[in-house]
């Protein structure tokens, strides 16, 4: 008589794993958000604006995929001015929109695959910030184009292999730099904006929350 051999199975039948590899190539996506955030020591950053960001993926190795994006955000930033009272130099906020240029790399932290269909990631990026440059400042202060530092997280909820939705939580990062104005004592009250010994130059940190739809071909 022969020994009855037992058969046990490990892991997940197949079938209903749920474990599903993602799509490996390039892709789009397309999200909506808002952008807030610091406005600096000297409230004159850009902040508070609707956000609209378009991009391109593609599968770099293993879990990373590199990405280029570009978002505008319908922002606002204040004007002071040194040459009026304490009081009563600080006007606006006034309409003036910036322009994110940005590469980064994402970091699928459930590997090539989704868990139930989420995809959950990490996000680091460098890139660039250019503003409209309105309205025209008295005191000489300009944006202009900032270098910007990105980290942040999220997920994505895959409909299907190709289509997913997006949520992306993301911290945008750049540094003002004051112009001598501020430090002088110009006003008729004779207080200036910022102390002599206080720092020409301020790092601002913006939250951008965005919700959208990815396409992988």
């Amino acid at each position: 008589m022969l020994p009855t051999i037992a058969m046990a199975q490990v892991g997940y039948d197949p079938a209903h794993s749920p474990y599903h590899d993602l799509k490996r190539g390039s892709g789009m996506f397309f999200r909506a958000g808002y952008l807030s955030g610091d406005r600096g020591r000297v409230p004159v950053s850009q902040s508070n604006g609707t956000a609209f960001t378009g991009g391109w993926e593609i599968t770099a190795m293993g879990p990373m995929t590199f990405q280029a994006s570009v978002t505008y955000a319908l922002t606002d930033r204040y004007v002071v001015d040194p040459f009026k009272d304490d009081s009563v130099r600080r006007t606006g906020p006034f309409k003036d929109d910036i322009l994110l240029i940005e590469a980064s790399m994402r970091l699928n932290l459930t590997g090539r695959k989704t868990w139930r269909n989420l995809a959950p990631y990490i996000t680091a990026g460098t890139g660039m910030a250019i503003s409209e440059g309105s309205p025209t400042d008295s005191s000489g202060y300009s944006f202009g184009k900032k270098a910007t530092f990105t980290f942040g997280a999220g997920f994505r909820l895959y409909a299907t292999r190709r289509i997913n939705l997006a949520f992306d939580a993301r911290a945008v990062m750049w540094r003002l730099r004051y112009p001598p104005d501020f430090k002088r004592v110009s006003s008729p009250d004779g207080i200036p904006i910022l102390q002599v010994d206080d720092p020409d130059k301020d790092w601002t940190v913006h939250p951008l929350l965005s919700f959208g739809v990815g396409w992988a071909f």
